[in-house]
């Protein structure tokens, strides 16, 4: 398991199509990924679960990933977290 914090920056007029490219980019590894937010922990390929969290910018974020490509997951959730290009 393999675990990093970040801190999520966004234009407040991207932030939707942040998460929705997050889930995109996360669903496409096998690892398990789980975002974790104030104590809550959100399953990171699943729309609803991340939207519970209600992630802003400016929010500390733990990205929790466990399989046989974690690192690379982990590497690309906190290089879009840092940076959202949509």
């Amino acid at each position: 398991m393999t675990c990093e914090n970040i801190v999520f920056e966004c234009e407040d007029s991207l932030q939707m199509k942040a998460v929705a490219v997050l889930i995109q980019k996360a669903s496409a590894f096998r690892s398990t990924i789980y975002l974790i937010r104030d104590g809550r922990r959100a399953n990171a390929k699943s729309l609803l679960g991340v939207m519970s969290l209600g992630i802003q910018s400016g929010a500390e974020i733990e990205i929790e990933a466990n399989g046989d490509d974690e690192k690379e997951a982990i590497e690309t959730l906190k290089s879009h977290l840092k940076n959202p290009t949509v």
